[in-house]
């Protein structure tokens, strides 16, 4: 027996701007030269960040994506997903440790491990919708953050796993630097894979579920099946930025799990633009980085800024710093062709 899926609380709610509509209506030379831009951003970014915070920025970003394709392009609110980031990192961490595979390999067990705990979970959580859907995945990423905090054999607890090596066919990536451009390639593939999953007939039915359930199942879609395929897509790519978040770090503690983690790659993604995808990725580059400089200047309530950041956003930017700059480049762009 399930919950009320449709209701016409979720009927008459405005949908969210999609970043398909977007990609469609700008001109050819427009994506490119954004695309190139963000390449030239991405390749330059160690050398102008602290190599370290570029390294979490690229995670972070991969994280914030993975719940964008549930939220902006599904239309599914998930406040559990710190359960397969920090999964991931775990089972990366002990990969890497115990067989001492190159870490590619490793962030790849990780991730597979994430998707594989994506299905049961999602199996369960698609049948709700709104709030209910929310609380699932909610209960779920404490339950596992309950077994990891309690396995302490296999996790440490508490002290967390430590000593997490690089190892990549014996070149020295101990230096933050090298290793940006080590993970540069998984992230690009990352994001890539999850642009192709919205662009494709696949993205656009989801879109479609998104907007009108109720249409979508009466067209003969399975509403459920779909949802749970994006589920566990978005888990894979969110357990792909946890692997790489532990590799980078060297160290993996509970706080991967905490439900505090998913609140977080929320508030990026609602920050950067929801459905817009590479708002995301805006997101995590301001996230990270504020955080970074506060730290640095001996602030503590970093939570506070932070937060107060988001409701400003929140309250004069509704489609987030991506999504208003992308509507505001269209108008100006539709203007001038009349």
């Amino acid at each position: 027996m399930t919950s009320t899926v449709d209701t016409k609380a979720d009927e008459a709610r405005p949908a969210v701007p999609s970043g398909l509509v977007a990609a469609a209506r700008a001109p050819w030379w427009v994506r490119y030269a954004l695309l190139a831009t963000g390449l030239v951003v991405a390749l330059w970014l160690p050398n102008g960040l602290y190599p370290a915070v570029a390294v979490d920025i690229l995670c972070w970003a991969l994280f914030a994506v993975a719940v964008d394709l549930l939220l902006g392009f599904t239309g599914l609110m998930s406040f559990g997903h710190a359960a397969f980031w920090g999964a991931s990192a775990y089972v990366t961490g002990l990969v890497a440790i115990h067989l001492g595979v190159p870490f590619p390999v490793a962030v790849l067990a990780g991730a597979l491990a994430a998707a594989v705990l994506a299905v049961p979970i999602g199996y369960l959580a698609v049948k709700r919708t709104g709030i209910y859907f929310a609380m699932v995945t909610l209960a779920f990423a404490q339950m596992v953050y309950y077994v990891a905090n309690e396995w302490r054999s296999v996790t440490q607890g508490e002290n967390g796993l430590q000593g997490i090596p690089r190892e990549l066919f014996g070149l020295d990536l101990t230096d933050d630097y090298y290793f940006y451009y080590a993970i540069l390639p998984i992230v690009l593939l990352g994001l890539a894979g999850a642009w192709r999953v919205v662009h494709s007939p696949f993205g656009r039915v989801l879109v479609g579920i998104r907007d009108n359930p109720a249409r979508a199942r009466a067209l003969g879609y399975p509403v459920h099946r779909y949802k749970l395929t994006v589920f566990v897509l978005s888990g894979f790519i969110a357990g792909l930025g946890g692997g790489l978040f532990a590799v980078g770090h060297r160290f993996v503690s509970l706080e991967v799990l905490h439900w505090t983690t998913s609140g977080k790659a929320v508030i990026v993604v609602v920050l950067g633009g929801i459905g817009t995808l590479w708002g995301g990725v805006l997101g995590a580059g301001i996230v990270v980085r504020l955080e970074d400089w506060l730290s640095f200047s001996g602030f503590e309530t970093i939570g506070l800024v932070t937060g107060g950041i988001f409701v400003l956003v929140v309250l004069l930017f509704r489609r987030g710093i991506w999504g208003t700059a992308s509507a505001l480049a269209l108008r100006w762009w539709a203007s001038r062709r009349k």
